[in-house]
């Protein structure tokens, strides 16, 4: 009888020994255990088609994001402009904006099409400010919008105060919410072909840039999605890539070398 209480004893002692320190309490998914070693402060990478977390390291710091806002911005045009081809004039508020550009004119001519390619290629700060005027009728509103666009991928540790990445202390995400918001955005088929796009011809003017992602250029299957630095956030990157019918979205925060670091990452994903 005390053999068997003692058994009974030993087994729920593992048991609960278990439960402690199950992949399920660390986040894992899948039977991965999730949290990783990685160059970058904050990271994730989920599967590009349900948004499970794979890998993960301190996944829901919040951090600026940069430029990959403009994820979040340009998939919220797109959800609210139906008319992609339009030619439209160019607002003042878009004019000298600070950081990379596309050095829009005001009152010049151009698609919504060449805007979001503009703002997803050569990372244009002035055309997010042009889209959200024109889409938003104000910056102000357009936020409003892209934080609802937000919350319906999913994120709950998010809140975006401009269209472009820009510096400002209430502008913030997480590498999985980055991710969340990557996964709902690569659903809409004009999202894809944008940010897999290697290079773009604005269809007035003679502008003609490359996207500045190399994971298009230097990863097999690679397909997006954004890349992003200010000083305050350091370089992040979201990057997406497909192989046989998978897809992984790696999102790393504050790393420098950040794209051997996706791909490094991904590499270890498809190799699972």
């Amino acid at each position: 009888m005390r053999r068997k209480l003692l058994n009974i004893l030993m087994v729920a002692v593992v048991a609960v020994f278990c439960a402690g320190f199950s992949p399920a309490r660390a986040g894992a998914v899948s039977g991965y255990m999730t949290e990783v070693s990685s160059t970058a402060t904050a990271m994730a990478l989920v599967d590009g088609n349900t948004g499970e977390l794979i890998f993960s390291k301190d996944c829901d710091l919040r951090r600026e994001p940069a430029s990959t806002t403009k994820i979040c911005t340009a998939i919220t045009v797109l959800e609210h402009c139906t008319n992609l081809d339009l030619p439209v004039p160019v607002p003042k508020e878009a004019v000298g904006i600070e950081g990379s550009s596309l050095y829009l004119k005001y009152g010049e001519l151009i698609s919504v099409r060449d805007l979001l390619y503009g703002l997803m290629l050569q990372s244009g700060n002035d055309c997010a400010v042009a889209l959200a005027v024109i889409v938003g009728g104000s910056v102000e509103g357009f936020v409003k919008m892209m934080n609802d666009t937000a919350a319906k991928a999913g994120a709950e540790n998010t809140n975006f105060a401009n269209p472009n990445g820009l510096h400002h202390a209430d502008h913030y995400t997480t590498a999985r919410d980055l991710c969340l918001i990557s996964v709902y955005a690569m659903r809409n088929p004009i999202f894809r072909d944008i940010v897999a796009s290697k290079r773009h011809k604005i269809s007035s003017g003679d502008r003609n840039f490359p996207n500045k992602n190399k994971i298009l250029f230097n990863y097999a299957g690679g397909n997006g999605i954004k890349t992003g630095y200010t000083r305050a956030a350091g370089r992040c990157l979201v990057s997406s890539a497909t192989r046989d019918g998978k897809t992984y979205i790696c999102a790393v925060m504050n790393c420098g070398n950040m794209f051997e670091e996706c791909m490094r990452l991904m590499d270890e994903a498809f190799s699972r």
